[in-house]
C-alpha cells in the first residue's frame, strides 16, 4: 500500500532503502513557516507581549546614540554640566528601559518556543503511534527517531529567529530613518556598498540550501545504522559482524562529518563579507563625515552618532546573516517534520464505524483476497469459518499468508477483496480500538518495556487490578517464578528482558494478552524462537491461556498446533487442506507427508533437542511440497 500525503503533495520523496530522508525538498517554504507559527497560536497573548517589548527595545536601542550626540554637541562643546547631568539621567533611564524590555522579550520567548516543542512533540509521538504497520515495515527506525529527535531540536529556535529578525529590521529601518534625516548624503555614502552585500547573500543562500538538507540526511543515515547496530547487537556479535560493521558505519559517519564542514564553511564564509562591508562603512563615515565636521557642515556629536549608527546598522544585518543560516536549518528540519506529519495512515476508521460489542468469537474469512503492493497477491479468494471458542490453527511454508490471516482479523491491514467478519460484522465497519480491546495478541519476539513485571502485563490496560494481573500470570503458570523474585511483581524488567529467560519473556507476553480476556486470541509463532523443553512449559500455559476463547495460532511445529480443533495448510496465498489433526494424516496431503517425515525423525533419534523454526521449510524435501 502506498502512504498518501496531505497538505498539497509529499515535500519529501522516499527513497527505497527505507531511508525516509533520501531525496530533496525545498528548504524554505512558506508553508513551513505559516505551519510552525499556527503552532505559536495558543500563545498567541505573549507573543504580542513579547513583540511588544521588542518594539521598546528597539526604540531604545536607536535613542542611545542620538543621546550621546546630544550630549556632546550641546552640552559638552558648551560646558553646560547641569545639562550634561540632566542628559546622564535620561540616559540612565533609556539604558534601564532597553535592559528590562530585552529581559522581557527573550524570557517570554524562550517560555512560549518551549511550549511550541512541546506540542510539537507529542503530536509527532501520537502520530507515529497512529501509523499503520505497513509505514513502520517500510521505514527505518533510526531515520524516524532522527526526525523525531534531531529536526525537532532544530526548531527551538525557530521563533526566538522570527522575533529576533523582526527586531532587527525595526532597528535597521529606525536607524537607516535617523540617518537620512540627520544626513542624507553621508548616509548614502554609509549605505553604497549594500546592494552588492545584499548580492552576496542572495547567491549564498542559494548553495547553502541544499548543503543544509544534506547534513540532516547524513544524521538520519548515521542515527538509522547507529539504532540499527544496537538493536542486533546479539547478532552482530555472534556473527563477529563487528568490524564489517564499523567500516559501514564509518562510511556514513565519514560523510556526515564531510556535509557538516561543507556546511561550516559556507556558514562561516558569510560572515568575513559582512564584517568588511561594515568596516568600509565606517571608514567611509569617518573620513568624509570628518571632512564635513571640520567644514562647519556637521556636528562632532553627530559624528560620532553616525559611527554608532553605522556599527548598529551592520549589528542586525550581522545577525540577520547568522540567523538566516539557522533559518536554512530550521526550514530543512520543519518540511522534514511536516512531511511525516502529513503522512495519512491508510488503515482509518470509516466515519460511520461503530463500536465493537461484546465478541462471541466468530471468525469468517468471505472470498478475501489480499496484496501489500499492487499486483503481487498474498492471498487469493480464501474462505474460511471460525467457529467461537475453538482453536485453529494455520500451517505452511514460509510466505504462504498465516500471518497475514491474523492480520486481517486483528485490522492491522484491509482487505483488497472479500471481506473478515467478526460475528457477522465486517471488522471495517467497527472501530478498530473497540475491536482491538477484546483481543489478545502474542507475537514470537517477545518484547518487554521499560518498567516492572506488573506494568508490562498491564501494559495496555491500565485500569487493571493486582488481583486480575496476578490472575493473568497464574493462568500461564508465570506466578511462582515472579515470587521467587526479590522483588516479586514489583521486579524491573532490565532492557530486553534480560533478566529473564526467552520462555520467561514469552509467559508474561501471554499473560499481558490474557489481563483483559479477551474473546479472541492470535498467537503469531509464539513458540518459534524456544527450546523444546521451554515450548513444552509454554504449551502447558497456551492450554490454559486458550480455554473458551476462539484462537488462532500461527505456526510450524506440528507439536504445537496437533491438538487444534482445525489446523489449516497454506500455500501461495491459498488454503490447500483443513481438518483436525487426524483428519488431515488420514486425507495423506501435505500435512500428512510432513507429519510422517516428522515421525520417522523422532522414531530414529534424528530428532534435534531444539526443533527447525519451521518444519514445513526445513524438514520437508522439496519435491515432497512440489508433488502435493
Amino acid at each position: 500500500m502506498m502512504m498518501n500525503s496531505g497538505g498539497g503533495g509529499n515535500w519529501l520523496m522516499r527513497g527505497r532503502s527505507g531511508d525516509i530522508d533520501e531525496d530533496g525538498t525545498r528548504l524554505y517554504d512558506q508553508r513551513v513557516v505559516m505551519r510552525l507559527l499556527r503552532y505559536a497560536g495558543p500563545y498567541r497573548g505573549a507573543v504580542l507581549l513579547s513583540l511588544a517589548a521588542v518594539l521598546v527595545y528597539t526604540m531604545a536601542t536607536v535613542a542611545i546614540p542620538a543621546i550621546i550626540a546630544v550630549g556632546i554637541d550641546r552640552y559638552i562643546s558648551n560646558g553646560d554640566l547641569s545639562g550634561l547631568n540632566t542628559l546622564a539621567m535620561l540616559f540612565a533611564g533609556v539604558l534601564v528601559v532597553h535592559y528590562a524590555a530585552n529581559y522581557i522579550h527573550q524570557a517570554l520567548l524562550a517560555r512560549v518556543s518551549q511550549r511550541v516543542i512541546y506540542d510539537l512533540r507529542n503530536e509527532l509521538f501520537q502520530h507515529l503511534q497512529r501509523l499503520p504497520m505497513s509505514f513502520h515495515n517500510r521505514h527505518k527506525v533510526g531515520s524516524i527517531m532522527s526526525r523525531a529527535q534531531n529536526d525537532v531540536y532544530q526548531l527551538q529556535e525557530f521563533l526566538d529567529i522570527v522575533v529576533l529578525s523582526i527586531a532587527d529590521l525595526l532597528s535597521l529601518t529606525g536607524i537607516i530613518a535617523i540617518m537620512l534625516v540627520t544626513n542624507a548624503r553621508l548616509s548614502a555614502l554609509s549605505f553604497a556598498a549594500l546592494p552588492v552585500l545584499i548580492g552576496i547573500i542572495y547567491v549564498w543562500q542559494k548553495h547553502a540550501r541544499p548543503a543544509f538538507l544534506r547534513v540532516r540526511v547524513a544524521i538520519s543515515r548515521v542515527n538509522a545504522s547507529l539504532a540499527e547496530n544496537l538493536d542486533g547487537v546479539r547478532v552482530v556479535q555472534s556473527m563477529n559482524r563487528q568490524k564489517k560493521n564499523l567500516e559501514e558505519f564509518d562510511d556514513l559517519n565519514y560523510k556526515h562529518l564531510d556535509t557538516n564542514l561543507r556546511a561550516q564553511r559556507l556558514s562561516s564564509s558569510l560572515m568575513p563579507v559582512v564584517e568588511m562591508f561594515m568596516s568600509f562603512g565606517l571608514a567611509a563615515t569617518i573620513v568624509f563625515g570628518g571632512r564635513l565636521v571640520l567644514g562647519g557642515l556637521l556636528g562632532s556629536g553627530q559624528l560620532v552618532q553616525f559611527t554608532l549608527y553605522i556599527q548598529r546598522f551592520f549589528d542586525p544585518i550581522r545577525s540577520l546573516t547568522m540567523q538566516f543560516t539557522q533559518l536554512q536549518r530550521a526550514m530543512a528540519s520543519g518540511a522534514r517534520i511536516f512531511d511525516l506529519l502529513d503522512t495519512q495512515p491508510d488503515l482509518v476508521d470509516a466515519p460511520d464505524a461503530e463500536e465493537m460489542p461484546p465478541i462471541a468469537g466468530a471468525v469468517r474469512y468471505e472470498d478475501v483476497s489480499f496484496e501489500y503492493e499492487p499486483g503481487k497477491p498474498v492471498l487469493r479468494n480464501v474462505c474460511l469459518d471460525i467457529e467461537p471458542g475453538t482453536t485453529v490453527a494455520f500451517v505452511g511454508r514460509t510466505g504462504a499468508g498465516k500471518t497475514t490471516m491474523a492480520a486481517l482479523v486483528s485490522r492491522f491491514y484491509d482487505v483488497s477483496g472479500g471481506r473478515v467478519t467478526v460475528d457477522g460484522r465486517d471488522v471495517r465497519s467497527v472501530t478498530r480500538a473497540s475491536l482491538a480491546r477484546q483481543m489478545g495478541i502474542v507475537l514470537q519476539e517477545p518484547f518487554q518495556f521499560s518498567g516492572t513485571i506488573t506494568d508490562n502485563i498491564r501494559y495496555n490496560h491500565p485500569e487493571a487490578s493486582d488481583e486480575q494481573v496476578r490472575g493473568a500470570a497464574k493462568a500461564v503458570d508465570l506466578h511462582a517464578h515472579v515470587t521467587s523474585l526479590p522483588d516479586g511483581y514489583d521486579t524491573m524488567m532490565e532492557e530486553r528482558g534480560g533478566n529473564m529467560s526467552l520462555g520467561q519473556r514469552q509467559l508474561v507476553s501471554f499473560a499481558r494478552a490474557l489481563v483483559a480476556d479477551p474473546r479472541i486470541i492470535v498467537l503469531d509463532e509464539a513458540t518459534a524462537s524456544v527450546d523444546t523443553r521451554t515450548e513444552q512449559l509454554i504449551q502447558q500455559a497456551i492450554g490454559k491461556m486458550l480455554y473458551g476463547r476462539t484462537a488462532i495460532v500461527i505456526a510450524h511445529r506440528l507439536s504445537t498446533i496437533r491438538n487444534a480443533d482445525k489446523i489449516v495448510v497454506m500455500e501461495q496465498g491459498r488454503i490447500v487442506e483443513a481438518g483436525d489433526h487426524d483428519e488431515l494424516v488420514a486425507l495423506g496431503g501435505l500435512y500428512a507427508k510432513q507429519y510422517e517425515l516428522h515421525a520417522r525423525l523422532a522414531a530414529s533419534g534424528a530428532k534435534r533437542e531444539y526443533a527447525p523454526a519451521n518444519e514445513f521449510d526445513d524438514e520437508l524435501p522439496e519435491p515432497a511440497l512440489a508433488q502435493a
